[in-house]
């Protein structure tokens, strides 16, 4: 897919059976790319599932642009290029927060989202950070290592990846594990665009607030990042429905796939 400037987008279609919803995937960073095929395998033949890298990540072009306003654009020119006129989108991380953006600038798009893995409003840092840090405690030195090496070897950038995102999971043991395919992905990491793209609060209950579809605000009850302040963010949001998925961690669909499956169902059927 070219963008009006020029910029290419990667994107990924698997059909759904005959009339079922359309629905988006937004992945995470910002600065990485699409990884969020297991999410789309749990939705199987409900729906017709539509995945991109965003632009500057993975397989997408470069592009120096980046921002909230230019990402919640480049959504809307693919929804023309797919010709679909309402979508149910679903976005992870800060692709929770795009999907909040995009439903508040053109609310007759979506008829429902789900905000998986959101940080939400409040001050999350604090004890996202202590909890990052007492889960990889028994690696740390190792973590510090790789990060002070300026240009790490690939090897050595998965070996930084898998340590990093460890922490993601209920079992941190588990999550090294479990993100070594993540992080075995050939793309680097853009940085620029994880710097770039910047919103806080006002911006998150300015978006929530414009919403007028149910916006799903879906957490796992073992991600550092602690539910407690995406809920605060759902009461803020009109129509919200609030779901706790029990012993997951950043990414329910890989330690609580069943779970996040009966979530996605009734999604699904709300849109």
């Amino acid at each position: 897919m070219v963008l009006g400037d020029g910029v290419r987008l990667a994107t990924t279609t698997r059909p759904g059976r005959p009339g079922a919803p359309d629905v988006v995937l937004l992945h995470g960073g910002p600065g990485l790319w699409d990884y969020l095929e297991p999410l789309a395998d749990l939705i199987g033949g409900e729906a017709t599932v539509l995945r991109y890298d965003q632009r500057g990540c993975g397989a997408s072009s470069a592009s120096a642009e980046q921002s909230m306003a230019r990402s919640v654009a480049d959504l809307e020119e693919l929804r023309e290029h797919w010709g679909m006129e309402s979508m149910v989108v679903v976005g992870h991380s800060f692709g929770a927060a795009l999907a909040l953006a995009y439903a508040a600038g053109h609310p007759q798009r979506v008829s429902v989202l789900g905000h998986v893995s959101g940080v939400g409003i409040g001050d999350w840092h604090t004890p996202f950070a202590a909890e990052r840090a007492r889960r990889g405690e028994p690696f740390a030195a190792r973590l510090a290592e790789l990060k002070a090496i300026a240009n790490r070897t690939p090897e050595q950038e998965v070996e930084w990846r898998r340590l990093t995102w460890a922490t993601d999971y209920a079992d941190v043991r588990f999550g090294y594990t479990a993100s070594e395919p993540m992080a075995r992905t050939p793309y680097p990491i853009n940085h620029i665009a994880n710097s770039a793209i910047r919103y806080g609060d006002a911006d998150l209950i300015g978006w929530a607030a414009a919403t007028t579809c149910p916006v799903y605000f879906i957490h796992g009850t073992a991600d550092p990042r602690p539910a407690a302040n995406a809920m605060l963010l759902a009461d803020r949001t009109p129509i919200a429905r609030k779901r706790a998925v029990e012993g997951a961690g950043h990414l329910p669909w890989v330690e609580q796939p069943d779970q996040l499956r009966e979530l996605l169902v009734e999604l699904l059927r709300a849109g």
